[in-house]
């Protein structure tokens, strides 16, 4: 690739690249870029890869000689990233369309492990963490971000509220049970530690996701895509519209109490060793 080529921002897939930023990995991944070890020669295994924000990132940042494994069993994503390596030029980014649970890589030949927001989509965590350790050489990196217990508290308060005013048999403690399966700092730290690797530094923070209101959270893409199923999934079918009708209604009138619906999104970051 010439360094001095113009881009063209007229080429048909100008918008698709620019316009990539995930909007929701993002936050996560940026704060990850803070701290993750950055080297020419560096072998780098990204878990949980998706279309690529961070295998893009790091390939580029590293430079040539550096390698990027970019693992994910998502097909869409996969195709998504090996479109946009071949746009971009990166042949040093490797795309695994697997289950990081069983790696298609040697023992010991990584330097730096990184997952964004991976762990909670594991159906086997400490599996996954097994697998990566094996893939580790003795004293690699292992950076993973995560979203927390507490997440968009905002909106899980209105819609417990909502299920109790529906009078929706059984859907509170359904709530309840899927609220409570996000993690702690102190879990996530656990995980690692389990796993062999010695934690040295850990961090969390928040920020904020808003919106106008209950009609534009719902109908937003991105919570159609990654939220909505769920929560759907936790009011039997025959109490579904109305519902989603009376909470969209209650949301609209907590923005229009507070200016706006504002969500907080705890973030985790961790950082531990391989030992030597």
């Amino acid at each position: 690739m010439d360094l001095f080529e113009e881009i063209d921002h007229q080429h048909p897939d100008f918008g698709d690249l620019y316009d990539e930023l995930p909007l929701w990995s993002a936050p996560f991944g940026l704060r990850m870029l803070e701290h993750v070890r950055i080297g020419p020669r560096l072998t780098f295994l990204d878990v949980g890869a998706g279309t690529g924000f961070l295998s893009i990132e790091l390939a580029q940042r590293c430079g040539a000689r550096s390698t990027v494994h970019a693992v994910d069993p998502w097909g869409a994503a996969a195709r998504r990233l090996r479109w946009k390596l071949e746009r971009l030029a990166l042949p040093n980014v490797f795309v695994h369309e697997c289950d990081a649970a069983s790696l298609p890589l040697p023992d010991g030949i990584v330097d730096v492990v990184v997952s964004n927001l991976g762990i909670h989509n594991f159906a086997d965590p400490a599996a996954v963490l097994a697998e990566c350790v094996r893939v580790a050489r003795p004293g690699a990196g292992f950076h993973l971000t995560t979203n927390l217990s507490g997440h968009m508290r905002e909106f899980y308060d209105v819609f417990r509220a909502t299920l109790q005013e529906a009078a929706v048999p059984g859907a509170t403690e359904a709530l309840d049970a899927h609220v409570s399966h996000r993690g702690t700092l102190e879990s996530v730290e656990s995980l690692l530690r389990s796993g062999g690797l010695d934690v040295h530094k850990s961090r969390a923070e928040s920020f904020t996701m808003r919106f106008s209101g209950g009609a534009a959270l719902l109908r937003h893409w991105f919570i159609r895509l990654g939220f909505l199923p769920a929560w759907r999934d936790l009011v039997p079918p025959e109490y579904r519209a109305h519902v989603f009708a009376l909470l969209e209604a209650n949301l609209d009138r907590v923005a229009a109490g507070r200016g706006e619906l504002a969500l907080s999104i705890p973030v985790a970051y961790v950082e531990a060793d391989k030992p030597e």
